[in-house]
């Protein structure tokens, strides 16, 4: 299994990126896509999920400025960043959510990827 991310780098604040991560290798049927991130000295957190039928959630702090999106053909989520701060300064995870329903009991089962650094200067 292999959660393939890029996309991440250097940018003002303002700025946007857009980041991408396809993954491969998994057997299961995916639920759902998504991006964590991780700044330092602080818990993962989730940034935004989407899932097979195009729900998607998002983070307060970057609602209105990040879209998520996917392309289920491909396995790969992207996740558009716009209006960029520093506090969006952060390692970004990208998730796999292949669960399963047993009954009305939702076991979830996580893939993570590596991580792409996002800094955003000032």
């Amino acid at each position: 299994v292999q959660l393939q991310a890029s996309g991440g780098g250097l940018v003002q604040a303002g700025g946007f990126l857009r980041l991408s991560c396809q993954a491969s290798g998994i057997t299961r049927s995916i639920n759902a896509m998504g991006w964590y991130r991780q700044a330092p000295g602080k818990q993962r957190e989730l940034v935004a999920t989407i899932t097979s039928g195009g729900r998607t959630n998002y983070a307060d702090s970057v609602r209105g400025r990040f879209t998520i999106s996917r392309d289920i053909a491909k396995n790969t989520v992207y996740l558009q960043m716009n209006s960029l701060k520093p506090e969006d300064t952060a390692l970004y995870y990208c998730n796999v959510d292949a669960g399963a329903y047993s009954g009305d009991y939702y076991s979830p089962w996580y893939y993570w990827g590596q991580g792409t650094l996002v800094t955003v200067s000032s």
